[in-house]
Order: structure tokens, then C-alpha cells, then sequence
């Protein structure tokens, strides 16, 4: 037994750091924030715009980064004009924002929708047109000229979405209520800065959520059909390390072991979906463009309902799913089990009623809108790659199935 799990859970031991270049270069540990200035001139961010979620800029770590920019000279700005489920506007208040202040590059701290949004911005700043001109769709990301998107720097400050590290974003279209993916090979950040540090003041029912959505980006990859060895050993460990740290990250929000290993495993989740996602995502996207719910939020109460719908088609991975997360029982079962109570040990709602009721929802849900949501998960992106073939009057099931809890 290697010494990870020899050593008594009160016995921490100093938090990993790594420099890596997969998928993109990464620089993880304790501290790393330190190193932004010399990280903006390495990638030619000299004047740049810093694309921030709103609960963080009051935070101490987030005044020493801005000002570790300004005395070296780098006149930084800030916009956090984003909301938790990023719409066009937020994207081009940010474009406005980046010349007004004349600036050179895009520093991204914030988690999921500071991500996305960020990306956006550095891809619209020198493109004519909308944003969801690049929707990912057809040949749409051949209309980018690669040498137009502005220098970026990623910071992620929750361990979630790993968006960090991926090509893509979303964004929420007010006009159909509807969530498209925008896409460009170089909307992946040329460097990411991961600092666990920055991870410490996050909320348990937050840190809780986005956690989740890196064990659902790890699990849908995992089992997304198809011949790709490196995503599904990527996706595996990633599970694993969502298993061991995850519930300690909400126990103690200071852990800086189990943070590092968060971190990595968001990143991990999202590297390993470019082998596609599936069921829990197609319709967690149209769920949050309606209601506005937090995404990993909706991932989690949507997970075990969909792996009942794709019970027949997963349960061989299942085995090695389960030897992965040390279950005694190495079958389906065990793990639908160790995702229920995985989800009540983080205070998850166990149905969509439950979370509306708790005051997870912006906006309201009917259960009559359930089939107008199935209708549009069967048109998201994330279907195609899931292991079982799905109609809309499936999906309504499972959806109706996650609203009671039957």
C-alpha cells in the first residue's frame, strides 16, 4: 500500500506542486499567484484586462494579484460584469471594457463563468460579428483568424468546470433561453496558474457543486463510447481523486492538499471530455438556460437518474469504475449507491423539486416545461457521444424521474 494511504487522515503532508505542458501549460501549487507578472510578460499580456467573478474581487489574495500587476507597471483593469450563467452581454460589456482600456491580453481568475466568458472575450476583441457566429457548429470555427485572439492567462479559483484547460465555452442565448457552446482551438489559455490558495474561500455548498461537475465531466467521459485509452485513464483517476478529496475540500476549506488535488482533477475532467460527455450534460444545459440553476449543481441531482437510463449500456464499465473508487462490490450497483451517498454526505437535493424548493432555482420550473427541456437536450452537442441513444420522450422520463425522485 503506497503511503497516500497509509498515513492517518490527520496527518496532512505538503501539498503537490508540478509544472506540466498537457493539455496546455500548467503550473499548479500553493503560492503560484505570486508569479503573475512574470506569467504576463512570458505571454504577452502587457496591459491586461483582468475578467474576474463578481464574489471575488473583494477577496485579499485578489487585491495582492492586481496590485502585484499595477506596480510592475501593467496598468490592469478589472471587469466581473458576468453573471453565474454567462450570456452574450456579459461578453461584449467585456469586449468594451478591454478597449476602452487599451489593453493587451485577458487574465481570467474565477471559476467556471469568468472562464468562459474570459475566453470569449479574447476571441471577440479583433472578430466581427456575434459570439454565437462561433457556435460550434458546421465549419463556424474556420471564420477565426488564430492570430486575432488575444494572450490569456487562466486562474481558476474553483475545482469544477476545468474550463481552464478546454477549447470551448458557454454561453447562454436570452432569445431562445438556450445554451451554445463556442469553440476555436486557441480559445484554450495558452498558460493556466492553479492556485490552491485561491480555492480556500469557497463556500462548502459551492465547493460541493463544482466538485461534482469534475466527477460528472470524468464520468460521462469515461463512459462515452469509443476507442480513446488516455481519455478514460484520465477520466478514471480524476474520479478517484473527486472520491478521496472532494468531501474533505467541503469538511475543511483551508486543506491545501485536498484543494491540490481538486484543482488537478477539474482539469483532468475536462481534459478527459473531449472524448465527449452524454446524457447528464444535454440536459443540465437547457435546465440552466430556463432556470438558472448553478450547472454543477444540476449535473449532481441529474447524475444517478441518468445512469438508470444507461444502466444497460455502462455497467461493464461500471466494474472498473468501482475497483477505481476501492468499492467493496465491483458492479453497478455499488457505484449508483456511492453516488447517492456521496451526494447526501455534500447536502446535495436529491430531486429538482427539492432544489426549487430550497431556493436553487433563479427562475421557476413547471413540471409541463420538463418536455420543452427534453426537446432541447435532444438538440445539445453532449448527446451525441452518449452510450445510449436517447428521444425526447426518454429524456422527459428521466427528467420526471429527477423531479420526484422515482
Amino acid at each position: 500500500m503506497d503511503a497516500e494511504h497509509e498515513r492517518d487522515d490527520d496527518d496532512r503532508i505538503a501539498p503537490p506542486q508540478g509544472n506540466f505542458n498537457y493539455p496546455t501549460a500548467y503550473r499548479i501549487g500553493c503560492g503560484r499567484r505570486r508569479e503573475v507578472v512574470a506569467a504576463c510578460r512570458e505571454f504577452g499580456l502587457t496591459t491586461p484586462l483582468v475578467i474576474a467573478d463578481p464574489g471575488i474581487v473583494e477577496f485579499s489574495w485578489f487585491r495582492e494579484v492586481t496590485e502585484q500587476l499595477a506596480t510592475a507597471g501593467l496598468k490592469p483593469s478589472v471587469f466581473a460584469n458576468l453573471r453565474g450563467n454567462p450570456i452574450e452581454q456579459n461578453v461584449i460589456d467585456g469586449v468594451a471594457a478591454y478597449h476602452q482600456g487599451k489593453h493587451r491580453g485577458c487574465l481570467i481568475i474565477g471559476g467556471g463563468s469568468a472562464l468562459d466568458v474570459g475566453k470569449c472575450i479574447a476571441l471577440m476583441v479583433d472578430h466581427p460579428g456575434s459570439v454565437f457566429d462561433y457556435e460550434d457548429i458546421g465549419d463556424n470555427w474556420t471564420k477565426v483568424d488564430p492570430e486575432k485572439v488575444a494572450p490569456m492567462i487562466a486562474m481558476p479559483t474553483t475545482a469544477g468546470t476545468g474550463s481552464e484547460v478546454g477549447r470551448a465555452s458557454v454561453i447562454t442565448d436570452v432569445r431562445d433561453h438556450s445554451k451554445k457552446i463556442i469553440f476555436h482551438p486557441r480559445m484554450l489559455p495558452p498558460l493556466v496558474l492553479a492556485d490552491p490558495e485561491m480555492t480556500f474561500g469557497l463556500p462548502a455548498h459551492l465547493t460541493a457543486a463544482t466538485g461534482i461537475d469534475a466527477f460528472v465531466h470524468a464520468f460521462e467521459a469515461f463512459c462515452a463510447p469509443g476507442y480513446h485509452p488516455m481519455a478514460d485513464g484520465i477520466a478514471l483517476e480524476a474520479m478517484r481523486l473527486c472520491a478521496r478529496y472532494l468531501p474533505r475540500c467541503v469538511e475543511q476549506g483551508d486543506d491545501a492538499e485536498a484543494r491540490t488535488h481538486m484543482m488537478m482533477a477539474s482539469s483532468m475532467g475536462a481534459t478527459a471530455f473531449q472524448k465527449g460527455l452524454g446524457l447528464v450534460h444535454a440536459m443540465a444545459h437547457p435546465l440552466g438556460a430556463v432556470t438558472d440553476i448553478h450547472h454543477g449543481l444540476a449535473n449532481a441531482i441529474l447524475l444517478p437518474y441518468a445512469m438508470e437510463h444507461n444502466r444497460s449500456l455502462i455497467e461493464d464499465k461500471m466494474i472498473r469504475l468501482a475497483r477505481a473508487l476501492e468499492l467493496r462490490s465491483h458492479n453497478f450497483e455499488s457505484v449508483l449507491h456511492w453516488v447517492m451517498d456521496l451526494r447526501e454526505t455534500l447536502g446535495i437535493p436529491h430531486t429538482l423539486e427539492q432544489a426549487q424548493e430550497s431556493g436553487c432555482m433563479r427562475n421557476t420550473l413547471e413540471t409541463d416545461q420538463l418536455q420543452d427541456i427534453a426537446e432541447r437536450a435532444t438538440r445539445d452537442p453532449s448527446l451525441s457521444t452518449n452510450p445510449k441513444p436517447c428521444t425526447a420522450d426518454d429524456i422527459h422520463g428521466v427528467l420526471l424521474a429527477a423531479w420526484s425522485g422515482v
